[in-house]
């Protein structure tokens, strides 16, 4: 009877042993695939942070270049197209403006005075507008003997007298509003562009003209 109790619980105890052999190994093996997954785990959030990091130091790459500008030529719009409204003009000073023109237009009753090289030179012609009939009467006077003197060339210039013609000059009276000229012989173009002039005409005199 005893024997067969202890064969029992010997055979037990070799049950139980050979049950803690089967169970250990595993168990050790479930807490090994345990920890890899953990481990796996570990090293794959490494990994997603980087990505996740780089991802956020690209971006400040993308959006450091500068956003485009449109900038207008001058006289063009955006489109490159030119403004036809942008008006083009060329300044040109009047040479009688201030003192010198007021003066012309009180005593001598004109204004306009232009000097221009004609025929290639070979004439100088002087030109003025009437605003005062009587005040300019001079200016037309066909006793006065007009004359141009240029100091930088040292001449005096004089009108021609032409056969049929005349002189080459206007002495009808003056009208109010009315443009008159005269031309003086250039013989050999002493006188050039640029030149400073003196016009007399009797008792009228005017100084610091260009020849134009």
């Amino acid at each position: 009877m005893q024997s067969s109790i202890v064969a029992r619980v010997s055979s037990s105890v070799i049950g139980a042993k050979r049950l803690a052999a089967v169970l250990i190994p595993c168990g050790m093996l479930t807490t090994a695939l345990a920890q890899t997954s953990v481990d796996s785990s570990k090293t794959t959030t490494p990994s997603g942070q980087r990505a996740s990091d780089s991802s956020k130091t690209s971006a400040p790459a993308a959006s450091a270049k500068p956003a485009p500008t449109k900038k207008a030529a001058a006289g063009k719009t955006a489109s490159g197209k030119t403004n036809s409204n942008v008006a083009i003009t060329k300044h040109q000073p009047d040479r009688f403006a201030g003192r010198a023109g007021t003066y012309y237009r009180v005593v001598w009753g004109v204004d306009s005075l232009a000097v221009k090289w004609a025929e290639s030179g070979e004439i100088i012609r002087f030109s003025y507008r009437v605003l005062d009939v009587d005040k300019a009467r001079v200016l037309n006077d066909k006793k006065s003997e007009p004359s141009l003197i240029d100091p930088k060339a040292g001449v005096k210039l004089v009108v021609p007298s032409l056969e049929q013609v005349g002189q080459l000059r206007q002495s009808t009276d003056p009208e109010e509003g009315k443009s008159y000229w005269m031309a003086f012989s250039n013989k050999g173009r002493p006188v050039k562009r640029g030149d400073h002039v003196s016009v007399v005409i009797g008792t009228f005199k005017a100084d610091g003209l260009v020849v134009d």
